[in-house]
């Protein structure tokens, strides 16, 4: 059995990436159709439909799994390089706002429609999973004894209300949000 992936597989997959982020950057995603989605990029319908339910499915495929290679290399350099906690901590934190400063246009369309909330609230998931992992690998000694998804709730929330402030603002710089973020870090995050 062959076990490389179908070149024409990953152009249809590369194609429909393309085209939801760029249509995505211009308008609200639950605006996007399906046929002007498939236009752009240049497959049909069917195809569409055979990988994904909705525009949104496939814009909210594609920002996973640039945070997944985020985290990917996170585990790779925590592994290999020896840096202190609060180095540890501002260069995480700076990996993860790179993130959403590459599709800030997308994430920008999402403050501004309702409709569009399932790209925040998934954005809060990848926070809230990541801090329970956090905790959940932790040799700090002064993590609290507190309900750890409610405490995994109360720090996505700040760091995603913290994106969607600078998001809004337009005049910080990415500096400006690693340092708030930063600073705002519980002393156990460690």
């Amino acid at each position: 059995m062959n076990d490389r992936p179908d070149p024409r597989t990953a152009r249809t997959d590369r194609a429909l990436a393309d085209a939801v982020l760029r249509l995505a950057a211009e308008g609200p995603v639950s605006r996007i159709s399906v046929a002007e989605l498939t236009e752009a990029a240049g497959v049909t319908r069917p195809t569409f439909y055979h990988r994904y339910r909705s525009p949104l499915e496939l814009l909210l495929t594609v920002l996973d799994a640039d945070l997944a290679e985020v985290y990917r290399r996170e585990e790779h350099w925590r592994a290999t390089e020896d840096l202190a906690w609060d180095e540890a901590l501002r260069r995480a934190t700076g990996e993860l706002v790179d993130h959403v400063a590459r599709f800030a246009d997308v994430y920008r369309q999402t403050l501004e429609d309702p409709a569009d909330r399932g790209v925040y609230e998934a954005l809060v998931r990848h926070f809230s999973d990541y801090s329970l992992a956090f905790m959940a690998r932790s040799t700090n000694p002064d993590v609290p004894a507190a309900h750890r998804e409610l405490m995994a709730q109360f720090v996505a929330h700040g760091f995603a209300g913290a994106i969607k402030a600078w998001l809004a603002d337009g005049g910080l710089s990415r500096d400006d949000l690693v340092d708030a973020v930063v600073a705002c870090a519980p002393a156990w995050w460690r």
